[in-house]
């Protein structure tokens, strides 16, 4: 005996099909799932000021070693110091950054999830522009200047800016680098986390809030710390912590690291920013580093030559890494 089925004609939507189930109703949920890791840690970290140029600058300036030699009595002043004579003065060029967006007008008109329209294209097409600057930040290419030839203007990226070498373009003094001891190579334990985090309090003299952020790889590596037994033979190396098993529930990750200079707070890098193939991180203290904005977001409607709503956003910007050796590095 036949029977009415979902399953049957094969194609329900074809005008020549026939059959019971060409009168269901589909089932498509309202609701719509983004699936892309959209979080900015170190845009949002970062204050916000404004740059008037395509190359942005600022001064940086040090103190002399403090000096204990006594003064004769009855001496007089001979030489002079020139106190300035430390200033650096440190810029980097602003990038432009864009994405267009375009729906046609049928897609408008129509009923849709989401919805599919010109205004969510263009919220989407922000949401995309603020990682493209993560992705900038994260980076360690150099800055490069606008030629009328194809190559734009482009910001330095922290992995260069965080360097005891010169750059090669506007390089930064050998005095205002950031040290070696503040940059670790190779996989990194305990000791050498609490050596970068000397090495950072050596030159700021601040028990700064400072903040980790770190790729998938490195976080597991930080996570490991204060468990992982390395010297069988040395057992009191292992860092012993006792937990209330009340909620039988023990915690293994690492999100706050109270050093000997200072807090430091463990977040999460964006992975689709921090796309190196190495262990990557940045320990930045919030007070040395800004975003400098030529040209804020906005978004700009363009002509519907028939084909649909169309439109772009886009927004300049340029790091300010105010004195790179406030920062650690750890790449390897």
């Amino acid at each position: 005996m036949a029977i009415s089925n979902t399953y049957q004609p094969s194609v329900p939507t074809s005008p020549s099909s026939t059959g019971s189930n060409v009168g269901n109703r589909e089932d498509l949920s309202n609701e719509l799932t983004l699936l892309a890791p959209e979080e900015t840690p170190i845009l949002s970290l970062a204050a916000k000021t404004r740059a008037s140029s395509t190359f942005h600058e600022w001064i940086i300036d040090d103190l002399a070693a403090p000096s204990t030699a006594g003064i004769s009595e009855g001496s007089d002043v001979t030489a002079f110091t020139d106190q300035f004579a430390g200033r650096a003065r440190l810029g980097n060029y602003t990038q432009l950054f864009r994405r267009d967006y375009l729906v046609s007008n049928l897609q408008q008109a129509v009923s849709s999830v989401g919805p599919a329209n010109i205004a969510q294209a263009e919220a989407k097409a922000m949401r995309e522009l603020k990682r493209d600057v993560e992705a900038r930040i994260c980076g360690a290419s150099d800055m490069t200047a606008e030629n009328g030839a194809g190559t734009p203007y482009t910001f330095r990226g922290l992995g260069s800016w965080l360097s005891n070498s010169a750059q090669t373009t506007n390089p930064v003094p050998a005095a205002y680098r950031t040290p070696a001891d503040s940059i670790v190579t190779s996989a990194p334990t305990e000791t050498d986390f609490n050596n970068i985090l000397g090495s950072i309090f050596t030159e700021t003299g601040e028990m700064g809030n400072l903040t980790l952020v770190a790729n998938v790889a490195l976080r597991k590596v930080i996570s490991g710390f204060s468990r992982t037994q390395t010297d069988t033979a040395n057992i009191a190396e292992i860092y012993r912590v006792n937990q209330d098993a009340d909620a039988k529930k023990i915690t293994f990750s690492v999100s706050l690291f109270d050093s000997d200079f200072g807090l430091v707070r463990v977040l999460n890098g964006n992975p689709a920013c921090m796309t190196s193939s190495n262990k990557l991180g940045y320990i930045l203290d919030p007070k040395y580093l800004s975003f400098a904005t030529l040209i804020p977001m906005g978004a700009t409607r363009l002509e519907n030559q028939g084909g649909g709503e169309r439109g772009f956003v886009d927004m300049v910007g340029t790091l300010v890494c105010k004195h790179p050796g406030a920062h650690g590095k750890i790449s390897y």
